[in-house]
């Protein structure tokens, strides 16, 4: 039998694969015919999808090989411990927005780690917390407040970071705040330091506060959309953009006193902090024009000559300065210095040493922080969730440890449902005799302070947004865009209100009036509970809300807080509510299982580096503008319609926003 048996003769080596390389011959043949066969574009489609799936790939790689390397950092541990010298300046450096949680989306975690980026957020507890620690730390010599990278920070931040630098500045410690320039945001977190220095290429970007928005009205008329509001208050500007456009005459003069104000609040801050007239940040402004004529363009000497700057010199002269106080760290070629992140690291275990050698664990008071937008459902990056911030409350209720609950505040509200889902947790609290403080951040006003409104204390700065009490709805029709491209509708129905909510319908008479009535009800329930919480009556709250917006220090006069105060002293006014002598103020987040947060992060952070290596950099710069009007958008969720939001974000800073 040909090819079998014992007797047959071996088939040679040479024969077997010159055998063998016609077929693949022929298969090559085959392949080139079909490739000559296709389309150019379809050889272009084929050529474009392998570089694709090669990058996908290669993303993979590199994503599971973090994904490798990140499990054994955890289970090394964190390896040698930070020692903090003798002699050092402690480097308070944030980056990115300061805030009161750090929120970062996991799916850029992984990205912004491999591409070593600066954090982009830094928590404003943090950068306190290390004033505080360094005062009373004889290794410390001097602070450097480093802000060329932080890009947001809002004004009540800022009042209450002021507040950390004069307390380590009363210890006889000195703070050096350094940046290329400055601009709004970081110049009033400097002003209060012992020296300002600038690089002589620099320059003071201060110009005042405004607020402006983009009004929409023109666009849904060219689109055919119908915007169907309903409000109660002539001050509730939120929908403004919807229905005119421009800015309404109540609230260009609403949104005029609360600016004054805080522009006020700027310049005393400043003032203060640089010994200078109370007048001179606004006299600055106004004069810039002539004053940086008159230095050709020398920004940095303009500022110097103004006093509100101390040295204009070279990142090099400035570490050379710095040497001569605490002497040069030979491995880095700069004075010698520690990262406040890893001053807070190595200094954490010492916090914990009283407690441990009390063999005492001291009562919990937890630390709820509600930031962003107020939605229905669950928390998300930049958003709050109703259900999610009550769950929190409720545990906090059931845990024996925690005897009281600090709730801080920087939301400009959102939907009703969620607001009040929150509100009623904070009742509970009370009912149960466990005490709630509210500190109020940046903004807490129309949902933020729906959620406030229940507390023991409120507590909040001159400087903080609030008020803004009022409600309106908002249901778009699209009868008109539809007619547009010759889609029409028409049907029957068994009573006057079927069908009538139907967005490819006009909302009709009835309609309106059943909406409105229930917005009316909406606002009605509000000034009702703030009446009963703030002990007055609810045409006393009606006169000062009808959705106007106030300021810190207005809202005092109002009786709408109890008081000025810092989050530090909101936790103090906590402690003397659930008489307590010793506690520990706890972190009070959503339980996270490390493992499943980690494989979140992986894939997460892997169509992360795919969309920035497939997608081109000008589509995502043209998503950036629209994803402005979608984001929002897809935030109107409250299951009734209704929502307590204030569009009152300032302009502060000329690197952000809020």
């Amino acid at each position: 039998m040909p090819g079998g048996g014992a007797d047959a003769a071996p088939i040679p080596t040479a024969a077997y694969t010159w055998g063998l390389t016609p077929i693949f011959k022929q298969g090559a043949l085959m392949a080139d015919a079909d490739q000559a066969s296709k389309s150019w574009f379809s050889r272009v489609f084929d050529r474009l999808w392998t570089v694709v799936s090669t990058i996908y790939k290669a993303a993979i790689i590199i994503g599971f090989g973090f994904f490798l390397v990140t499990l054994w950092f955890i289970w090394r541990g964190p390896g040698v411990a930070t020692k903090v010298e003798d002699n050092v300046a402690l480097i308070v450096a944030p980056t990115g927005a300061v805030v009161d949680r750090i929120d970062i989306d996991p799916r850029w975690a992984l990205v912004d780690q491999l591409a070593g980026a600066p954090p982009p957020q830094t928590a404003l507890r943090d950068l306190i917390t290390a004033f505080e620690r360094g005062a009373e730390d004889p290794r410390i010599n001097f602070a450097v407040l480093k802000l060329d990278d932080m890009t947001q920070i809002g004004l009540a931040q800022s009042a209450e970071l002021i507040q950390a630098i004069d307390q380590f500045r009363a210890t006889g410690k000195s703070v050096v705040a350094y940046s290329a320039w400055y601009d709004q945001a970081a110049y009033l977190a400097a002003s209060h330091a012992d020296e300002i220095v600038m690089d002589p290429l620099g320059m003071l970007a201060l110009e005042g506060l405004s607020r402006y928005a983009n009004f929409l009205k023109g666009l849904t008329d060219k689109l055919g959309i119908t915007v169907n509001v309903f409000r109660v208050g002539e001050y509730k500007s939120a929908v403004e953009p919807f229905i005119r456009q421009n800015m309404s005459d109540e609230a260009r003069q609403a949104n005029l006193d609360w600016l004054q104000d805080l522009w006020g609040r700027y310049g005393a801050h400043v003032a203060e902090g640089r010994d200078l007239a109370p007048d001179a940040v606004h006299r600055f402004v106004e004069t810039l024009p002539e004053a940086m004529e008159a230095q050709g363009g020398r920004g940095a000497e303009v500022a110097l000559q103004a006093a509100l700057v101390t040295h204009v010199e070279t990142l090099e002269a400035f570490r050379s300065r710095m040497k001569e106080r605490v002497g040069e760290d030979a491995e880095h070629g700069s004075f010698r210095q520690i990262h406040f992140h890893d001053y807070l690291t190595a200094t954490e275990m010492q916090q914990q040493q009283p407690a441990l050698a009390a063999n005492a664990a001291p009562a919990w008071i937890a630390r709820v922080v509600v930031q962003g937008e107020i939605v229905d459902g669950y928390s998300e990056v930049g958003v709050s969730g109703g259900d999610s911030v009550q769950e929190l409350l409720m545990a906090a209720q059931r845990d024996d440890k925690v005897r009281a609950v600090m709730l801080r505040v920087d939301s400009p509200g959102g939907s009703v449902w969620a607001s009040e889902q929150i509100r009623r947790g904070v009742a509970q609290l009370k009912a149960a005799g466990k005490p709630v403080v509210v500190s109020m951040g940046n903004v807490a006003a129309s949902g933020g302070y729906w959620i406030s409104m229940d507390a023991d204390r409120i507590f909040a700065l001159p400087e903080t947004i609030t008020g803004s009490i009022g409600i309106f709805g908002l249901l778009p029709t699209f009868e008109s865009s539809l007619q547009k491209i010759g889609v029409t509708t028409d049907g029957v129905g068994t009573t006057s209100l079927a069908g009538a909510f139907r967005l490819d319908r006009p909302l009709g008479a009835n309609a309106r009036r059943v909406i409105q009535a229930e917005v009316q009800r909406g606002y009605d329930d509000f000034i009702s509970k703030v009446a009963e919480a703030r002990g007055q009556t609810p045409d006393a709250i009606d006169a000062v809300a009808r959705g106007r917006v106030w300021s810190g220090e207005a809202a005092l006069d109002h009786g709408l807080i109890d008081a000025f105060g810092t989050e530090a002293d909101a936790v103090a006014a906590l402690g003397e509510l659930a008489g307590l002598d010793d506690w520990e103020l706890v972190e009070w987040t959503e339980e996270t299982d490390p493992f499943m947060l980690l494989i979140k992060q992986f894939f997460g952070g892997l169509s992360g580096l795919v969309r920035a290596s497939v997608i081109p950099q000008s589509l995502l710069q043209w998503w950036v503008p629209a994803e402005r009007i979608v984001v929002p958008l897809s935030r109107l969720s409250d299951p009734r319609g209704q929502y307590a939001h204030c569009e009152c974000g300032v302009a502060v800073s000329s690197r952000g926003g809020f």
